[in-house]
């Protein structure tokens, strides 16, 4: 009777540490640098619970204007990110066999998306204010191989300028970005 239970136990034991083992989940830590049409970033995706993880990024974001009235303006300037992802269908994609490496998933997000007036490189003066703008959005992101990444993202949500509260508005993310993962 003793042999009979404690095989038992170690046949659960076994048991539940191969299902804890087998867990689909986020990955712990990643570390990358991504590139898109106007900028580049560097970014940490840290694993808060089994589907969502805390992305934090630092970079320059681009832009320009073209009309008869300005001509042609370009700026650069630093951007901070802070946006929880919600990897929802992490499961369905490894019962399929398809990747989760590096959290290849779709996601929903709210995007955090601070522009300080640190620095700007442009060629008129005045072309950004510090601003803050939260952006609820749905995106994929892939791996190709081991470390490189693409991932496409969109959302609209709220645009705050935090130097003048009159030019508040609505703002959009459509991003297309490819990458290289740690």
């Amino acid at each position: 009777m003793k042999k009979t239970i404690l095989l038992s136990i170690i046949l659960m034991a076994s048991y539940f540490n191969v299902q804890s083992q087998n867990k689909i989940s986020v990955e712990k830590s990643i570390y990358g640098i991504q590139t898109g049409t106007l900028g580049f970033w560097f970014y940490n995706e840290a694993k808060l619970t089994n589907t969502i993880a805390l992305r934090s990024e630092i970079g320059l974001d681009g832009g320009f204007i073209a009309g008869s009235s300005v001509g042609f303006i370009y700026v650069l300037a630093p951007t901070i990110t802070a946006e929880p992802r919600f990897y929802y269908n992490l499961k369905k994609r490894s019962k399929k066999g398809k990747s989760i490496l590096k959290n290849s998933a779709n996601f929903l997000a709210l995007e955090f998306f601070y522009v300080p007036d640190l620095f700007v490189i442009s060629n008129t003066r005045g072309s950004v204010t510090n601003s803050l703008s939260i952006i609820p959005k749905w995106g994929i992101k892939r791996t190709i191989g081991k470390h490189f990444t693409y991932e496409l993202g969109l959302g609209i949500g709220y645009y705050i300028d935090l130097d003048d509260s009159r030019f508040n508005d609505t703002a959009a993310d459509l991003h297309l970005r490819i990458g290289y993962t740690f």
